[in-house]
């Protein structure tokens, strides 16, 4: 008997990108073939399974593009590649959250998915009630629940709060009852995504240990998605690389892991499309449009100054503006080294506004390796950061350097934690009310 619990066969998921067009006279004819034109579409997309998305023009975005790969039973199988790169859309395909457009997957048992805090749970249910709640979703039985009960509820650390709605939980709270119901119920395959960054690093830890327990002693199959390349070292034995929907590469862990920090992205793909760039958070109100990192040379001289050039549009009006810059670790995801909130604009500053501003980072701040990066834009509220627009994990310093480790010099001063970086914002072109 086959072993095999889960393959994929050309695997495909396209969405439907709208994008409003604007025309000042149009005749009534145009606009009801239009209208039917439109209404075919989306008729055809939504027998395909398609996700609409509101405009008057539409063109398909292949999010995910022929994948095929095929795990057995006990596999501890990590999925990797930069934000886009269709890692989240995989995993809800196979979690049948929604269907492929094309191709086919094979699932011999049941998916537990951990795919965001909160999945599975309803808000107004007490924790004790979204354990029975989630375990009959997942097609357990109340007597299996009852069986692993207590189990869960000493893994998830949340005795004194069975009772209490999960509305009020935080989101570490969350997220631990959440990952402790997926883990104890038996299921035979555990998907598992970027949310444990959530958890603090002692659950994280807790987190990596029960899945590699339940892989090894249970045979249960798991696939898990994390920018934390320690983690998906450590917990994973093969891995899948992916880029723009495709698999690039698939074999073990170690050296998908050596080739995806080998190759950063190359600037100038992004630069040209950034103020489109979907994979980002924030509420909006200001954006990055551009970002140059040394003049676009790569690699980078670490002896040598960084200059960064931020290109940033204001959609909204707003009373000031703040910028945070931090370089994290390739492979834990931890900050190395960062700024302060430093304040560009302390007054109010009017939509429509265009503006750039240039960072230097000191001489000798970084040693060689691959570093990505995390840009924030926002605004302080009491001590309370609130996000205009975050750019994580797409950019990376590429540092190289013909001299050995121990020859370069190195800032002693800041080497690790907080440092100040020279700014200086220029090409202002500064709407009024």
């Amino acid at each position: 008997m086959s072993n095999i619990v889960l393959r994929t066969e050309n695997l495909s998921k396209s969405y439907i990108i709208g994008h409003e067009k604007r025309e000042h006279y149009v005749a009534l004819r145009d606009v009801v073939t239009n209208k039917a034109k439109q209404f075919a579409n989306k008729t055809k997309h939504i027998i395909k399974g398609g996700q609409l998305i509101a405009g008057n023009e539409f063109e398909e975005f292949w999010a995910l593009k022929d994948v095929n790969f095929e795990l057995k039973k006990g596999d501890r199988f990590g999925i990797i590649g930069r934000n886009g790169a269709g890692k989240s859309t995989l995993l809800k395909v196979l979690s049948r959250i929604t269907e492929p457009t094309k191709g086919r997957i094979q699932i011999n048992g049941h998916v537990a998915s951990l795919l965001e805090v909160g999945t599975g749970f309803h808000p107004e249910l007490s924790g004790k009630e979204n354990i029975f709640l989630n375990g009959a979703i997942l097609g357990m039985s109340r007597k299996d629940i009852i069986k692993r009960f207590d189990e869960i509820v000493e893994f998830a650390g949340v005795n004194k709060f069975l009772d209490t709605p999960v509305k009020r939980y935080s989101s570490g709270m969350y997220v631990r009852l959440a990952f402790a119901v997926a883990a104890h119920l038996e299921t035979e395959i555990l998907v598992v995504d970027e949310v444990l960054a959530v958890g603090d690093a002692e659950f994280q830890k807790k987190c990596l240990g029960k899945m590699s327990e339940v892989s090894q002693e249970e045979g249960k199959t798991v696939l898990f998605v994390s920018h934390n390349m320690a983690a998906v070292k450590e917990l994973c034995d093969t891995a899948i690389l992916l880029n723009n929907g495709k698999i690039s590469n698939i074999g073990p862990t170690n050296n998908i892991v050596r080739e995806y920090l080998s190759k950063p992205i190359k600037l100038n793909q992004h630069q040209n499309i950034l103020t489109d760039y979907k994979n980002r958070r924030g509420f909006g109100e200001v954006r990055f449009t551009d970002i140059l990192i040394n003049d676009d040379n790569i690699p980078i001289d670490p002896t040598s100054e960084i200059k960064i050039v931020f290109t940033a549009k204001v959609n909204n009006t707003v009373d000031s503006i703040y910028f945070y810059l931090s370089i994290r670790d390739p492979l834990n995801g931890n900050s190395i080294t960062e700024t302060k909130h430093e304040c560009l604009f302390f007054d109010t500053v009017y939509v429509g506004t265009d503006f750039s501003f240039e960072f230097t980072i000191p001489t000798n701040t970084l040693r060689t390796g691959i570093f990505p990066t995390y840009f924030w834009l926002g605004k302080n509220i009491e001590l309370c950061d609130y996000p205009f627009d975050i750019i994580d994990n797409v950019f990376s310093l590429n540092l190289d350097s013909d001299k050995r480790t121990d020859e370069l010099g190195y800032n002693s001063e800041q080497p690790n934690g907080l440092f100040n970086l020279n700014y200086k914002i220029f090409n202002l072109k500064k709407t009024t009310a």
